[in-house]
């Protein structure tokens, strides 16, 4: 078999134009799967950094968005609602309530729009934040309503531009009534999922119940499941039970960062397979490509077969030279296109500023696929040569 790869070699360089365009197909059909597959690992990766790896584990419930001419069922998110959810849904590790509201912090003679959240003890660090300057609330803050506070970044930036905030007062005005309150942390520029913490701003949820709503209900309820993978059942399962419960579709918004990464991540692979597929529509038409050259080259070389016949070749042997032949073709093209693949994501993911994915998966598919291209339709020619009747052979020449 090694001396029929390189007799296919020799006879590869001596028809080199022929040879060049039998390999383009394969070579363009194996670098469009590579690029195609690593284009889509990268935009996988990108949604999945935009989102951040903090907070997959939190599922979100919010009011919902009632259909026209359908009465609104609401559900009070009081601490009645809080031991049902922990009574009845298995897999909630911890809840944690919270409100929004906006308002105007200043300080001194500079003020800033923020978007401002009033949370439990806890809430911050479970969603992976990270409180870059100073520190985060504890329980004896949330507990006792303490006017403390702690600011994105951008936000802090604003206020304080020499980034000597912590431990400075500043004024919040929410609802058109000014809270004075002492910067106890600023938060870190970051990715965080569900929350957008730059240009907001945290106070407690015990200062806002006692100094702002007395005994609110929440605005939001964050629920965490035990593990980030089982996110996504815990929202199915939040879902479920919000509308067997008012008997309404529609009357809660349920939301997971999990969920809507696999979503995205789901419809992204899916797209790329189905490139895939498409790209792999050039193997196959290269594939036809080299039966018809491997056709033109048994009947070029009819008497090189019927030599080797005469000499007592089997027709097993001649077959194997010729699909070793047809073979070699596309590993060569097979190789060159993992080369072409690689380089040509390389550059695109350079380009948009991506990290930089191959998926070395799609390169062994790809390259194996390329050979069995090669082996499958050089069966036909290498059957005919194997078939050819030496003398016949013979005296066509």
């Amino acid at each position: 078999m090694f001396e029929d790869f390189l007799n296919a070699l020799q006879n590869f360089r001596r028809n080199k134009t022929r040879t060049v365009l039998s390999l383009l197909g394969i070579i363009i059909g194996v670098a469009s799967v590579i690029v195609i597959m690593s284009m889509g690992q990268s935009s996988t990766m990108q949604i999945q950094n935009t989102f951040g790896s903090s907070g997959l584990d939190m599922v979100s419930i919010g009011s919902g968005f009632m259909r026209r001419g359908v009465a609104a069922v609401t559900i009070e998110f009081n601490e009645s609602f809080r031991e049902d959810l922990f009574g009845n849904i298995s897999g909630i590790k911890k809840i944690w309530y919270k409100n929004s509201l906006s308002g105007t912090v200043a300080y001194g003679d500079t003020s800033a729009s923020a978007s401002c959240t009033a949370v439990e003890s806890g809430y911050i660090e479970a969603c992976g934040l990270k409180v870059e300057q100073g520190r985060s609330f504890d329980v004896t803050d949330d507990a006792m309503g303490t006017q403390k506070i702690i600011l994105g970044s951008e936000v802090a930036s604003s206020l304080f531009p020499n980034g000597d905030g912590v431990g400075k007062y500043i004024t919040l005005v929410a609802d058109k009534v000014p809270f004075n309150f002492e910067v106890i942390g600023i938060f870190a520029e970051q990715n965080s999922g569900m929350e957008s913490t730059a240009s907001g701003c945290y106070v407690t949820r015990g200062f806002y119940a006692k100094k702002i709503a007395p005994n609110p209900n929440a605005s939001t309820v964050m629920v965490q499941a035990v593990s980030s993978d089982k996110a996504t059942d815990l929202a199915t399962a939040l879902e479920t039970y919000c509308k067997n419960l008012t008997g309404t579709e529609g009357s809660v918004r349920v939301m997971s960062m999990q969920t809507m990464i696999d979503q995205v991540s789901q419809i992204t692979n899916t797209l790329s397979m189905m490139l895939s597929g498409i790209a792999t529509i050039s193997l196959l038409v290269g594939g036809i490509g080299i039966m018809n050259i491997m056709i033109v080259t048994v009947t070029e070389r009819k008497q090189e077969i019927g030599i080797r016949k005469a000499l007592g070749a089997s027709p097993n042997t001649i077959r194997q030279q010729f699909l070793v032949e047809s073979a070699s073709i596309t590993l060569m093209g097979g190789i060159a296109g993992i080369i072409l693949g690689i380089a040509i994501s390389i550059a695109v993911e350079y380009v948009r500023s991506q990290d930089i994915v191959i998926s070395f998966k799609s390169c062994f598919i790809a390259f194996v696929f390329s050979v069995f291209v090669g082996v499958f339709f050089g069966l036909s020619p290498a059957s005919r040569a194997a078939k050819l009747d030496p003398v016949v052979a013979l005296s066509g020449e």
